[in-house]
């Protein structure tokens, strides 16, 4: 069963046809500027593009940073990375189907801002 996911207007659509292999959480200020910062890591071979492949806008970051910021050149709603690699980074708020994802790490929590609650 395929797990659907979109942008906010519904312009992008997009299926995945397996659970995703990993799910990560980033608190670099990178991530939460890019409005997202919850990962899920889908093989590429079962990411596909349903529409709106046309509206996904890029922007890629001077070296040494090297993850792109994919968004919907619409409605501006932040998507990952689904253009990069054998491994795509799915930004996990884009998926529709509800489906229940527990985080398997989290990267640079250091740099988590002063605002964010600690864990209980």
């Amino acid at each position: 069963m395929a797990i659907k996911g979109s942008c906010c207007c519904g312009g992008v659509q997009f299926e995945l046809f397996e659970r995703p292999a990993m799910v990560g959480v980033c608190h670099c200020s990178r991530c939460r500027k890019a409005g997202s910062s919850v990962y899920a890591y889908v093989r590429a071979e079962a990411f596909f593009w349903v529409a709106g492949r046309d509206l996904v806008a890029r922007y890629a970051p001077t070296p040494p940073l090297r993850f792109n910021r994919c968004f919907c050149a619409r409605c501006g709603t932040a998507l990952g990375d689904p253009f990069s690699g054998r491994v795509l980074a799915i930004a996990a708020s884009c998926l529709d189907d509800g489906v229940r994802l527990t985080p398997d790490f989290h990267e640079y929590v250091a740099d988590s801002p002063s605002w964010r609650r600690p864990e209980a």
